[in-house]
């Protein structure tokens, strides 16, 4: 499935595997690289402990335009500004 295998592409084009860029990149797989962004950065791993969600709310907003389509980063902040959960917005 292309969202699958395109969701480490980056939004400036320098992602993998095939270095799509902006509109180019599938918007479920933009969607996904943003949720799996926010996963990776808010669970404890084994190399690190979890950043808090303001942290990663931060890394987010800093990768906006370059790692992350900036209006999907808007759309799922505003969502979570608007009291939405990640599971109400997984579950729409």
């Amino acid at each position: 499935m292309p969202c699958v295998r395109h969701h480490h592409e980056r939004f400036d084009g320098k992602g993998y595997p095939d270095g799509l860029m902006g509109e180019q990149i599938e918007l479920s797989a933009r969607i996904i690289s943003v949720a799996d962004a926010l996963d990776a950065m808010t669970s404890d791993r084994q190399y690190r402990t979890h950043l808090s969600f303001e942290e990663a709310r931060e890394q987010l907003e800093a990768g906006s335009g370059t790692q992350f389509d900036p209006y999907v980063v808007g759309r799922l902040l505003a969502l979570i500004d608007e009291g939405d959960t990640i599971t109400d917005i997984i579950r729409r």
